[in-house]
């Protein structure tokens, strides 16, 4: 048996914890042949439907915005439609592996997420970030003088990441993003925001 989790279209619908066995249950979440998407990065394979483009499925923003976030070079070149069934890497033998601890836990947290964003190579305050992007404070942590904190705040990490890369392609000097539990960030800026409005 392998641990996984199921991923919905509808971004209303949580996050299922199931495991599965065989093809045929691959098969059965994702309504058809089974496509895979390696991400590296978070140690997952998220599992699709190989014809949901053809058969028009809905948009898996969730999966899709992970995919993307995680790996810079799908953004904007192909999304995933349809159930996704997200997976552990697959070991030496080609078969796949429980979903890490850390990825159940980063993609199934409730709370507050956060983005934090890097700001150039030289000096941080060179560049006045609060000129230009007024949801932004400064500074992020002792020692890492150019990452600074999204006043903002987010329901859940697909939502957080979706607006991590709208930073990166509208914020010239912004050369990376982190997203964080707010939970995760120093006392002193866990209270600091400014809510997401209609208009950001």
């Amino acid at each position: 048996m392998v641990r996984a989790l199921r991923i919905l279209p509808d971004p209303g619908e949580p996050i299922e914890k199931i495991e599965i066995e065989r093809l045929e249950d691959y098969q059965a979440v994702v309504g058809g042949w089974i496509e895979p998407v390696d991400i590296p990065n978070l140690g997952v394979t998220i599992f699709v439907n190989e014809e949901g483009l053809l058969r028009h499925l809905p948009f898996n923003s969730r999966a899709t915005f992970l995919w993307w976030y995680l790996e810079p070079a799908a953004r904007q070149q192909a999304m995933l439609v349809g159930p996704a069934l997200v997976v552990g890497l697959p070991d030496r033998s080609g078969d796949a592996t429980d979903v890490p601890d850390t990825a159940i836990e980063l993609l199934t947290r409730l709370g507050e997420y956060a983005v934090l964003v890097k700001i150039g190579d030289g000096p941080a305050w060179v560049t006045e970030p609060l000129g230009k992007f007024g949801s932004t404070v400064m500074p992020m942590a002792a020692g890492e003088p150019n990452w600074f904190l999204s006043a903002a705040r987010y329901e859940d990490y697909f939502t957080a990441a979706a607006w991590a890369m709208v930073l990166l392609e509208r914020w010239d000097e912004a050369i990376d993003t982190r997203v964080v539990p707010v939970a995760h960030l120093p006392i002193h800026l866990q209270h600091v925001h400014r809510p997401v409005t209609e208009t950001d």
